[in-house]
């Protein structure tokens, strides 16, 4: 058998995860094309192993590892995209912040004529910053 039919193929597969790594927005569609990507290369250990006749068989021990680390990997992965999604409703990546984002005008007081003349603040001001410490509480929860 010719290397050119295995590492055809194995670039067929690499380019389809690249493509779906950089275009999808689901994280397990993503999690998916990096798994793509990881037989791509175990393709080429494989087929290279067999080609340059290894005594060691190289290619096919680097291979198993690959495939420890991948299954690793997903297992992590998965559980991940799990709790986010119970979390968030939603496992779109560019939906996803960081749980410890703030708006820079949440964090900074107020400093009204009203807090700096000492007269305390009417109910509109306390129920918007109620309102902003519970939408704060839920972007976080």
């Amino acid at each position: 058998m010719h290397l050119a039919y295995p590492a055809v193929l194995a670039v067929l597969l690499f380019c389809t995860g690249l493509y779906g790594v950089l275009a999808r927005r689901n994280a397990i569609l993503v999690l998916l094309s990096v798994e793509l990507m990881l037989n791509a290369v175990n393709l080429n250990l494989v087929a290279f192993d067999v080609w340059l006749r290894d005594s060691l068989h190289a290619g096919q021990a680097l291979t198993l590892f690959t495939i420890a680390i991948a299954a690793a990997e997903i297992g992590i992965g998965l559980a991940i995209v799990l709790a986010v999604y119970r979390n968030r409703g939603s496992s779109d990546i560019d939906r996803l912040r960081d749980t410890a984002e703030t708006d820079a005008a949440e964090d900074l007081p107020d400093l009204s004529d009203d807090e700096a003349t000492g007269t305390p603040d009417g109910p509109e001001d306390q129920a918007t910053a109620a309102a902003g410490k519970a939408k704060k509480a839920e972007a976080t929860a």
